[in-house]
């Protein structure tokens, strides 16, 4: 019992690793004995947090543009060079876009549907042979998607495509857990509430305060708090656990 929890010696990578809540799970990964591969698209952020972290532990930087298959196929393709196995995938590259109803342009709309459902599907389809060879009976290999309370429940936010994109994650985590099962692959969702990060940045300098007033915990999230899902989504604890969604919401959508 007391090793429930351990996911040292793991091999994992986390899309959108360098900011936000990929960079607060990359950052419990690698704290807690995991070797981690950060991917994002501004290089030079994926680089300068792929430094830090690696005064931990062991933190590697492969800079992509995942809002496209030559960026998905590419980072696919880089770990393959580096790695025989993939324990973990964290799907947690993601994009939002707000405007009025009567003015939402097409291109916001294909922009997020491209890296919040396009992107994590054809990653884990891309990196299957990966995490098929880590995968056994005692100790499958994890998918871990980064989906929202949004796609639970509609957001008052003008943002159509997010909310949609995201209840189009948890919709394909439970038909990939279900079709991966059998390779001895585990698929999960996360679905957070307000956390800090760049995307949620504006919305809690305007509205902050209302919205931990707001919440049944009376807070926004830590770090802590997502990196303590993630990482009983990856260990022996949740080896009987697939097509599950976790909200870390302190209540919101539950309460």
């Amino acid at each position: 019992m007391k090793n429930l929890f351990n996911v040292s010696g793991k091999v994992a990578l986390v899309t959108g690793g360098s900011r936000g809540i990929g960079e607060m799970i990359a950052t419990g990964f690698v704290e807690n004995g995991v070797k981690v591969y950060i991917s994002a698209r501004k290089a030079k952020a994926c680089d300068e947090l792929a430094e830090r972290l690696s005064e931990k532990g062991t933190c590697i930087s492969l800079p992509f543009d995942l809002g496209n298959m030559e960026g998905v196929k590419g980072l696919a393709s880089e770990l393959a060079k580096r790695e025989e196995k993939l324990d973990i995938l964290v799907n947690n590259a993601g994009a939002a876009w707000g405007e009025p109803i009567d003015d939402y342009s097409e291109a916001g709309w294909d922009k997020v549907f491209n890296i919040n459902l396009k992107g994590p599907f054809f990653m884990t389809q891309q990196l299957l042979p990966l995490l098929r060879k880590a995968g056994n009976y005692e100790d499958p290999a994890r998918i871990i998607n980064i989906a929202s309370i949004n796609g639970i429940a509609p957001p008052i936010l003008e943002t159509y495509a997010y909310s949609s994109s995201k209840a189009g994650v948890i919709m394909l985590t439970r038909h990939l857990a279900g079709q991966l099962v059998k390779d001895n692959i585990l698929v999960n969702a996360i679905a957070p509430g307000p956390f800090p990060s760049q995307m949620m940045a504006a919305t809690l300098d305007a509205m902050g305060e209302q919205i931990k007033a707001a919440n049944p915990r009376k807070r926004i999230g830590t770090p802590e708090d997502i990196a303590g899902v993630a990482i009983f989504l990856c260990s022996r604890a949740s080896a009987y656990t697939t097509g599950a969604v976790i909200p870390c919401d302190g209540g919101e959508v539950e309460v």
